[in-house]
């Protein structure tokens, strides 16, 4: 794995790490308050993420392209957004940043299903 799939797996083993360690301090605490933000993070940075890999190492075209590395750049800066975001709207400190993550997180994914749909067309 190389390039653009392996810059996905990284950040998302990452987030996967960090969620995991996240986890295992809200079980032993007792205070689960932030577990819709723990979620997101496993759910967007390790499962999204992986999930991107995949596809970038199994078309290694697609990686090649332009919109791929905007793919890149939206889906990391809505993850490192929207997390912190969730976290600040569930400790009641305003919720904009919850909000433009979701946004700048939406925007990823339609930028990869562009990807996805213009792949096989030698663009991407």
């Amino acid at each position: 794995m190389n390039g653009l799939a392996k810059y996905f797996m990284l950040l998302g083993v990452l987030a996967a790490i960090i969620g995991m360690a996240w986890g295992i301090q809200m079980s032993a605490s007792g205070n689960h308050m932030m577990a819709a933000a723990h979620a997101h993070l496993n759910l967007l940075g390790w499962v999204s993420f992986a999930l991107f890999a995949f596809y970038y190492h199994s078309v290694p075209a697609a990686a090649g392209g332009m919109l791929a590395r905007i793919h890149a750049a939206v889906a990391t800066l809505g993850l490192v957004t929207i997390v912190p975001g969730i976290v600040m709207a569930l400790n009641h400190s305003g919720e904009t940043l919850a909000k433009l993550g979701s946004v700048l997180t939406l925007l990823s994914m339609l930028t990869f299903a562009v990807v996805v749909l213009t792949s096989g067309r030698g663009r991407g």
